[in-house]
């Protein structure tokens, strides 16, 4: 009964199904383990900057190049601020509250300056409200940031009032500036009052963002597919199966829809071959005649 299988049809689907439900499995898996991956970092990460502030602060250049181990760790830069170059970041959010960075570029000794988010305030960005930087030489303890970009959070790429930076990263700075920027930026650990501390934010790709669960989203999907897959054959092969069976018991397959209203099977009346009855009777009454 089911010799159907061994017809040319049935291995061009059987191969199709036994190739197509593994390579499901394997890129859902993958998928998962990806979203996996992006939480086990995202768990790690929130571990890190908990303990970040007790943790000893390495110097900057330590932590040079940036990686995603790096971002977020506790830094040491030595140095002088800049006072003709100050910038508010306006657009910012802390604590679920609109507001602004205050950001200086610590001028060190290779003649480059590092951009420090010296802190945050609540508000209209507004330079009348900012705390002087300190002067002479200091030392920044802080956490080390990737550049942002346009798609970061709070980025923006538009025209600003003079003094004011939409985003914060070498490329937008050095513009604005006669020296050469590090492209990284510090978040500083303790603040002028009353500006309040800037979170470190997690580089773009490592967290649970929208990348993250579209992840999931594709394990789901892959999932998906290889059961339907699965059920589509089940249901070719039944409904063969059920055929092959009406077949060997004599059952004929029921026929298909019958000719509609109107159809005559037979030679028109009144044409060549047997003569219909007003037919016959003309011919009748001709002879009777």
């Amino acid at each position: 009964m089911y010799r159907f299988l061994l017809t040319p049809r049935w291995w061009a689907i059987n191969v199709f199904v036994l190739l197509s439900i593994p390579v499901c499995l394997v890129m859902g898996s993958w998928q998962l383990a990806r979203f996996e991956d992006r939480v086990d970092s995202h768990q790690a990460r929130q571990e890190h900057s908990a303990g970040a502030a007790a943790s000893q602060a390495r110097p900057l250049d330590d932590l040079l190049p940036l990686t995603e181990d790096t971002v977020g760790r506790p830094a040491r830069i030595t140095g002088r601020y800049d006072t003709e170059h100050r910038f508010l970041v306006p657009g910012r959010r802390v604590d679920g509250r609109d507001g602004f960075h205050v950001l200086g570029l610590l001028l060190t000794g290779d003649g480059r300056a590092v951009p420090v988010v010296r802190g945050w305030l609540p508000g209209e960005a507004d330079p009348s409200r900012v705390p002087a930087p300190p002067g002479g030489e200091v030392t920044v303890t802080g956490l080390v940031q990737a550049p942002e970009s346009e798609s970061s959070p709070g980025a923006h790429a538009g025209v600003l009032p003079e003094g004011q930076v939409g985003i914060i990263s070498a490329a937008t700075l050095v513009n604005l500036v006669p020296y050469e920027v590090h492209d990284v930026w510090i978040t500083a650990l303790r603040p002028q009052a009353p500006m309040k501390a800037v979170p470190a934010v997690a580089p773009e790709g490592a967290g649970l963002d929208l990348k993250a669960f579209q992840n999931l989203g594709y394990t789901a999907q892959w999932f998906v597919f290889a059961g339907f897959v699965l059920f589509m054959w089940y249901r070719l092969f039944r409904r063969e199966a059920e055929a092959a069976r009406d077949r060997a018991l004599g059952i004929a397959p029921e026929p298909g829809p019958g000719p509609g209203p109107g159809y005559a099977s037979g030679p028109a009346r009144g044409t060549s071959g047997a003569p219909g009855p007003e037919t016959s009777r003309e011919t009748a009454g001709g002879s009777a005649r």
